[in-house]
């Protein structure tokens, strides 16, 4: 008896018509039936926030990409609020695997936590998905676009590789999700490589330049070169100066790795 296709259900934070995400779109649907629910609105830098002034309103809409008709849902709400709208509200079984992306400007190091891309993934890995965060290492003139200029072919065509990979095997043992990390001129013939997250924050955040704090003035944020600085082994370190694709598993449990114990012993002692 032939296997129905498998369900991936794909979001992203750069809204619903993002280049990005019909790039994946596109790709994904080569390897299993793909329903799009994703944010009505740029989301960037949402993490895995719930905000309490989404909206919440699902508007079904049809796109049309490379000559196929989709009907898409467009959410008023986070990343992470898409997830739980399409598990809770759109999808109507259990899909098999929740993808994020692809986007605009990598995510790697410490600061992945302020992304949406990776956040929608970490609140579909606490449901109790597999999840995938794919990422295009992007100018960051380009990171609110919807810049047609950006080549994602081969970010969508690592999308499926490592979507088909996980839908293949379970996830190792540890594994909430998997964040990949696509470099601005690979091709699908790039090599790939499993590392851990840079000891870094990688985009520094730059405070606002205006003569009141009466006037509108958000903090923006810089990206600190010290590659020069970057250990071996590390999602920037294979990303940057291997440039390779850089695979990183990503557990929820943020518990420090170390003897709890022994740190309750320390807090406990008297000088």
């Amino acid at each position: 008896m032939k296997k129905n296709k498998p369900h991936i259900l794909l979001t992203n934070d750069d809204g619903i018509r993002s280049p990005g995400l019909w790039a994946a779109a596109s790709e994904l649907s080569k390897i299993g039936f793909v329903t799009v629910v994703a944010p009505r609105e740029q989301s960037t830098a949402m993490g895995r926030s719930l905000p309490s002034t989404s909206d919440g309103i699902i508007r079904q809409e049809q796109v049309q990409v490379n000559g196929q008709q989709w009907s898409v849902f467009a959410v008023g709400g986070s990343p992470a609020q898409a997830v739980l709208h399409g598990l809770l509200e759109v999808v109507p079984q259990k899909p098999d695997l929740i993808v994020s992306g692809i986007n605009y400007g990598e995510n790697v190091g410490y600061g992945i936590t302020i992304s949406g891309t990776v956040g929608a993934t970490m609140e579909a890995a606490s449901m109790g998905y597999p999840a995938l965060a794919v990422s295009l290492e992007t100018d960051p003139s380009m990171h609110l676009s919807h810049s047609e200029e950006v080549d994602f072919s081969t970010a969508g065509y690592f999308s499926a590789y490592f979507a088909k990979l996980m839908l293949d095997k379970q996830l190792f043992t540890g594994v909430d999700l998997l964040k990949i990390e696509v470099p601005r001129h690979a091709t699908p013939q790039t090599g790939w490589q499993v590392g851990r997250l840079s000891p870094s924050r990688y985009y520094l955040p730059v405070k606002s330049k205006r003569d009141s704090w009466e006037q509108p003035g958000p903090i923006s944020y810089s990206h600190e070169d010290k590659l020069h600085e970057e250990p071996t082994g590390t999602d920037v370190d294979i990303l940057r100066k291997q440039h390779q694709v850089a695979v990183t598993p990503i557990q929820l449990d943020m518990t420090a790795r170390i003897d709890l114990q022994e740190f309750e012993k320390h807090l406990r002692e008297h000088k």
